[in-house]
Parts: C-alpha cells; sequence; structure tokens
C-alpha cells in the first residue's frame, strides 16, 4: 500500500495580479469568498474557498522573477478562474454589479453546465457556472 506521505494534495491557486489588496477585495465581493489573510505587506493575500486556497500575489516580484521569470503579459491569460454556483445567473449579476466585466451571459452548454465569463480586475477570465452534470 502507497504511504499518504507522497499523496499529493493540491493546494493553492496562484493568481498574479497588480494590486494584491484591491484583487482580494474584489473576489471576496463579487464571488462571496471570505478572505483568509492580507499580510501587512499586501504581497500576499488569500480567500477561504473549501480545500483549495485561492492567493494572490504581486505580478512582479523579486522574490521568484530570478528565479522562475517575470510574468508575461499576454492578450489572454493562459488560465482560467472557475466558480460553481448553484444559481449560476445571481452569481454572474453579483459579479458585474461588484466591478467584473461581463464577457458572456450564462447559457446553457451542451455538455451539461450553464456557464456564464466575466473578467476580473486584472483582465482575467472568470467562468461563472454550474456542476457539471454527469
Amino acid at each position: 500500500m502507497a504511504s499518504n506521505t507522497m499523496s499529493p494534495k493540491f493546494a493553492y491557486t496562484v493568481v498574479y495580479v497588480k494590486d494584491v489588496a484591491k484583487s482580494v477585495a474584489f473576489y471576496a465581493k463579487a464571488f462571496g469568498y471570505p478572505v483568509r489573510r492580507l499580510d501587512d505587506s499586501h504581497r500576499w493575500g488569500e480567500l477561504e474557498s473549501g480545500q483549495t486556497t485561492i492567493a494572490f500575489t504581486p505580478a512582479k516580484q523579486r522574490e521568484t522573477d530570478d528565479l522562475t521569470g517575470a510574468v508575461r503579459v499576454r492578450e489572454r491569460n493562459p488560465v482560467e478562474v472557475c466558480f460553481d454556483y448553484a444559481d449560476v445567473d445571481a452569481a454572474f449579476k453579483r459579479a458585474v454589479e461588484n466591478g467584473a466585466v461581463a464577457v458572456s451571459e450564462p447559457e446553457e452548454k451542451e455538455w451539461g453546465q450553464k456557464v456564464g465569463y466575466v473578467q476580473d480586475i486584472d483582465g482575467i477570465v472568470v467562468r461563472v457556472g454550474s456542476h457539471v452534470r454527469s
């Protein structure tokens, strides 16, 4: 039997943003996540989101730029953040009312999910959807 010490647990999704404090406040208000922490330097923030933490850090930072390279700005980010809601229409409306930019109104998809898209204050695409039915 395999040891649990080598069984990974997906712990964080880190979002690189212009202003950590503003992004943490935006996600808390627009998407309904409680703030877990915002450090005094405002260079790291976290939201309560269940087993996996949503974390925010500046796009430009001396600690990692030399190790992993600078975060590159592209026309479209290579990732999107996805949140599941029981009431997609209400969640989409809440996000837009709190500063998200509407990209696509929620609609039923052929794979059994209702999905709408918004952009956050840094231009990151956020999918607001229902849980995919099996």
